[in-house]
């Protein structure tokens, strides 16, 4: 076969046909709504608490006066108040504990609903999917006719077993207190928790699994080798998530702080913004604080925001 007939004979094959490419601005065009709510619902709010924590704001101004622009004095004020970081070194104790607490045993449900028959499982999942939709103020009844220290339940039953506990006061002492509210949180966030990381573990393999039992691998070596990498991303996220709520937590803390407490003892970050807007109206102080808390949660947030954007990379 000649030169000329090879060029003939690739001439007559026939070319592929390239898809035409879609136009590249479609997906920024269908994200352009989504991200105009986000700006107008957050940004708008933000800015303007930017902008308030730079005043001098308080009840006066609620009612017309023009604010007096002070720019950074009310930083100053905060970052050199001792209570203030009191405050924060209080919510940063009290939101990684509870979160430490809610991981271990959200952690241990998901691991018995994925071993045990479907009518248990289903009637755990029930039981605490009615506790996770109760609402907070609903809960925070319930909680307090428990706790309460003339006519409280746990009271009773702690003094009929023989323990001097009549008419204790659980909320008059800050440790209780913190250890009443952490229960609460706990009890109120595990639901979510076990359905997250049971989600994850329906993702494991069960032969996977097998061979490695097979192989003569303990339970907890399954669980620590095989389980936990798999479903690594799942507890990040969620353990992200529980942080950043228990730092922000604030009705339950209020709700108790009510019933009977010295809130100077027991305040957290969103409690003592509350007591600065709403208790002292001074809300270009609790525009501060709120500025700080959200500086304080992309903080702790940006280490996991970084894995993550090296997980896409690699």
């Amino acid at each position: 076969m000649t030169t000329q007939n090879l060029v003939l004979g690739q001439a007559d094959r026939p070319r592929p046909v390239r898809p035409r490419k879609r136009g590249r601005s479609t997906p920024y065009l269908l994200v352009i709504p989504a991200c105009g709510i986000l700006i107008l619902a957050l940004g708008y709010p933000l800015v303007w608490q930017f902008i308030t924590s730079m005043q001098r704001f308080g009840l006066s101004q609620q009612f017309g006066q023009p604010p007096e622009f002070v720019w950074f004095d009310n930083y100053v004020t905060l970052f050199t108040d001792p209570y203030m970081w009191t405050v924060v070194a209080r919510s940063l104790a009290f939101c990684l504990v509870t979160a430490a607490v809610t991981m271990a045993i959200g952690t241990l449900m998901a691991l018995l609903m994925n071993a045990v028959h479907t009518a248990v499982r289903i009637t755990l999942q029930i039981s605490m999917l009615l506790a996770w939709a109760m609402p907070v103020v609903a809960a925070m009844t319930v909680w307090n006719w428990l706790i309460d220290w003339r006519r409280g339940v746990l009271n009773s039953v702690l003094t009929g077993m023989g323990l001097d506990f009549q008419n204790h006061n659980w909320l008059a002492n800050p440790l209780s207190f913190f250890f009443v509210a952490m229960v609460i949180v706990v009890w109120m966030s595990v639901p979510f928790v076990a359905f997250s990381i049971f989600a994850g573990l329906t993702q494991v393999s069960t032969e996977v699994l097998e061979a490695a039992q097979l192989d003569g691998a303990t339970l907890s070596q399954r669980l620590r080798f095989i389980i936990v990498p798999i479903i690594r991303p799942v507890l990040a996220i969620i353990l992200l998530l529980q942080v950043i709520w228990d730092l922000r937590v604030f009705t339950q803390i209020r709700l108790l702080q009510d019933v009977g407490s010295i809130a100077s003892e027991t305040n957290l970050l969103g409690t003592y913004i509350y007591q600065l807007g709403v208790g002292s109206s001074d809300f270009a102080m609790a525009s501060a604080v709120s500025i700080f808390v959200l500086v304080l949660t992309v903080a702790l947030s940006w280490f996991y925001v970084r894995s993550m954007l090296k997980e896409d990379e690699s």
